[in-house]
């Protein structure tokens, strides 16, 4: 079987904006371009993460490390991740032997100043929140041959689950689809990545002291290969034994001997004058009831993420742990499938179906033929799913979205799902090695139900396992919450929701007066009533209780950032902003600012630097490439799946547009880049005329795919050669030979009219490797690339 791929060249990218199916314009990341010499191109230098594990409280130190090799000073703008539960509460600026302590302020003022200190010539740093796990450094007048040192400090809540403690230092941001994102607000989406397989260029470290009043046990972590050295029983020292590991989440769990919790109260008492202080209430739930001998109907809609991002391991992942989920139904249960990337398809438009073997063996069919492509339209695969029809309203329905999370309208998400909760709850699975927990876990939060995150095939099975124990045997109902002689206020959570996770009941809130009394919690178990009290008083009082004062504030925040998607009020948005200052908190309303006096940078404004970012272990370039257009399903077309011996229409997504230029090639300029390119093009140019005149690209676009998905194989193939340039008018012919399961074994250039170009393309695609699909046989791609404007 052959099958011929034409490879155009293309234009310079002018913008990373692109085209969404709706006409707007959206934000997209792309691919890092070296530039000339004298500007430098990665001022990250180091990042590590220092972290001290106290009970059920965790402070963590970030260090990062810029230096400028370079010839130019330069303004070095960085984003990264953190724990969804953080509470940054401070930030310093070292140079050489001088610090500089940050101060918190209203968003734009800290901007504004930050800007005025950069224009000025003054060394400065800005932290902004762009989303509650995502953050951007902004470091400028970076001076050639300098060193420039951030630290930030934040502290979080660790809840066991089952009896688990369990840390995660996020340490790479994945690639966001930017459809539905604010542009004049999301910039930070527009950031350059290397390709799928790069290290990160810096070098990173973590390492962490966990200390407990109950002896460790098990101390261990499924993402890196730890070095771990026990203190004492009470306490352990872990550093990471492999160099490197900035491409993924860093996973610490361990538990407490006898399989204790740590539960009971902390209390701060009020100072500096004021009378608030602050408690945290822990409860250990009971044992989750036994399986009951017969288990009551639900209808499961599984909303699974086929985008781009993931293309590969998540998918796959993905796939495993659909087998596990699909397969545990009961006949007494109803199933759909909602697959989603840049549209929607359905299993079952007309309603969900009986989880009979046949029906379930259709669906899992339907899953394990995706392969991965295009946008990530998550609300719209929301509000498919949310409009099935439903036959038997009686029947509890409960909506499992599984995805990477890489969209960037997680408040919109959020909003959709909480405005829907009397018609169903929502459970949500993160899958791979860095997940946007913030949609992750908000998502389930949202939809009260549970978050989940699947890092490997190998683990699907036990969150398969686990989400359905929660489903058919909650822990707690009913739940309500009294304080008998505490004048508590201001508690999150407001309202406990049914406890579906062995996991303690976590209170935290402010006080006035003493510190007296207790809070009384009760419910139904499957035992039946329960009722559990927790005593306040001067045992409950520590000096390390510090943190309390600012874990309540991100809590609080936490609430309020949610009353605020859903209803957005400028009074809610004050009140962030308060909390943010009073706390000396980072908030999406306030930041952190630090300006050095010294005036350093006397020739002008710095050159701006976006670090770029590592992909993510296990996602592929796809997730950075040709991301807005909608990527035909596999299969295709309008299909009539028989089933139990009825015929249910799949809704196919948009057809896939031929990809844009800067979208088959992968990459773009920076928005700060980009004005500069348009401003140096005559005025009323036409389009063509206003090209640059620089090496295009070259660009793939499929004529016949011979049976293959012609989208993915466009795709796969572009991905790899994005970064070769061609004269126009350059031709090359290459011949790739793929085994039947679509694994290319032989790559071979048949011809190039550029020796250069038949040198770069045999570097290019040494040890390509990509899977395009299944094929019935052995196939061969013949592609052929020429300028588009030869």
């Amino acid at each position: 079987m052959r099958f011929t791929i034409v490879a155009l060249s293309s234009v310079l990218v002018l913008s990373t904006a692109s085209a969404s199916e709706d006409g707007s314009r959206t934000l997209s990341p792309y691919f890092h371009v070296a530039g000339d010499g004298d500007t430098e191109q990665l001022p990250l230098e180091e990042t590590r993460a220092d972290v001290t594990v106290a009970g059920p409280i965790a402070r963590v130190k970030v260090h990062q490390l810029f230096r400028n090799g370079g010839r130019r000073p330069i303004e070095a703008v960085y984003v990264f991740p953190a724990s969804t539960r953080a509470a940054v509460h401070g930030l310093r600026m070292h140079i050489g032997e001088r610090t500089v302590e940050a101060r918190i302020a209203r968003r734009g003022e800290a901007r504004r100043d930050y800007e005025g200190a950069r224009d000025a010539g003054r060394r400065a740093a800005l932290l902004e929140e762009q989303r509650p796990n995502v953050f951007t450094m902004s470091v400028a007048n970076v001076m050639p041959g300098e060193r420039i040192a951030v630290e930030l400090e934040y502290s979080e809540l660790i809840v066991p689950e089952g009896g688990v403690y369990e840390l995660v230092y996020p340490a790479v941001v994945g690639p966001r689809y930017g459809g539905g994102a604010d542009p004049s607000r999301d910039r930070w989406i527009a950031s350059p990545y290397l390709h799928q397989g790069q290290p990160e260029p810096w070098k990173f470290a973590f390492r962490a002291r966990v200390e407990s009043a109950v002896p460790l046990k098990d101390l261990s972590s499924p993402s890196h290969d730890l070095d771990v050295k026990f203190a004492s029983a009470n306490a352990a020292d872990v550093t990471l034994r492999e160099a490197g590991g900035g491409n993924r989440d860093v996973v610490l769990r361990w538990r407490l001997t006898g399989d204790a919790v740590q539960a009971g109260a902390m209390v701060l008492p009020p100072s500096g004058g004021s009378d608030v202080g602050y408690f945290l209430v822990a409860v250990e739930p009971p044992a989750r009831p036994p399986a009951g001998s017969q288990a009551l109907a639900r209808e499961y809609v599984f909303v699974l993420d086929v985008s781009g991002s993931m293309h590969g391991f998540p998918l796959d992942t993905a796939k495993a742990l659909m087998r596990d989920l699909l397969g545990r139904l009961g006949p007494q249960d109803l199933v759909n499938v909602v697959l989603f990337a840049g549209g929607s398809q359905v299993l079952a438009p007309a309603g969900s179906l009986p989880a009979t073997a046949a029906n379930v063996q259709g669906a899992i069919a339907l899953v394990d033929a995706q392969r991965g492509g295009g946008g990530t339209e998550i609300l719209g695969a929301l509000r498919t799913a949310y409009a099935i029809p439903r036959s038997d309203r009686s029947v509890a329905r409960s909506v499992v979205v599984v995805t990477d999370g890489y969209v960037a309208v997680e408040a919109e998400a959020f909003r959709f799902v909480r405005e829907r909760l009397t018609e169903a709850n929502l459970f949500s699975f993160g899958i791979g090695s860095s997940v946007n927990r913030h949609l992750v876990e908000g998502l389930a939060r949202a939809g009260q139900g549970e978050p989940f995150v699947v890092l490997s095939p190998e683990r699907a099975g036990e969150s398969a396992r686990q989400f359905r124990e929660y489903v058919e045997r909650p822990v707690l109902t009913q739940l309500e919450v009294s304080y008998e002689g505490l004048d508590a206020r201001e508690v999150t959570p407001a309202r406990v929701p049914d406890l579906f996770a062995e996991r303690p009941i976590v209170l935290v809130g402010q006080y006035r007066g003493a510190a007296r009394g207790r809070v009384v919690l009760s419910g139904r178990s499957g035992s039946g009533p329960w009722r559990a009290a927790v005593e306040l008083g001067a045992d409950a009082m520590r000096g390390d209780h510090a943190p309390l004062r600012i874990l309540w504030a991100r809590r609080w925040v936490e609430r309020l950032q949610d009353d605020l998607a859903l209803a957005p009020a400028r009074e809610l948005e004050d009140a962030i902003t308060d909390i943010g200052l009073s706390h000396a908190l980072l908030t999406r309303f306030t930041s952190f600012v630090a300006i050095d006096s010294e005036v350093v940078n006397r020739g002008g404004r710095p050159d701006e630097v976006q670090q770029p970012m590592p992909l993510p272990q296990g996602v592929s370039d796809l997730a950075v490439g040709a991301r807005s257009a909608a990527a035909p399903f596999a299969g295709g077309g309008v299909l009539q799946r028989r089933v139990d011996g009825q015929a249910h229409a799949i809704v196919p997504a948009a057809p896939a547009a031929e990809p844009r230029a800067e979208e088959a090639a992968g990459h773009g300029a920076s928005p700060r880049d980009a004005a500069k390119t348009r401003a140096s093009l005559p005025p009323g140019a036409s389009a063509d005329e206003r090209r640059p005149a620089g090496p295009p690209a070259l660009h793939v676009t499929v004529d016949d795919a011979g049976g293959l998905d012609a989208s993915t194989v466009a795709s796969v193939v572009a991905a790899r050669l994005r970064t070769i340039s061609a004269s126009a008018g350059a031709t090359a012919r290459l011949r790739l030979t793929l085994d039947g399961s679509g694994r290319i074994t032989r790559v071979e250039v048949l011809s190039a009219s550029d020796p250069k170009l038949r040198r770069a393309l045999e570097d290019r695609l040494a040890g390509f490797a990509s899977g395009l699909g299944r094929a019935s046989r052995a196939v061969e791609l013949t592609v052929v690339a020429r300028s588009r404007r030869s």
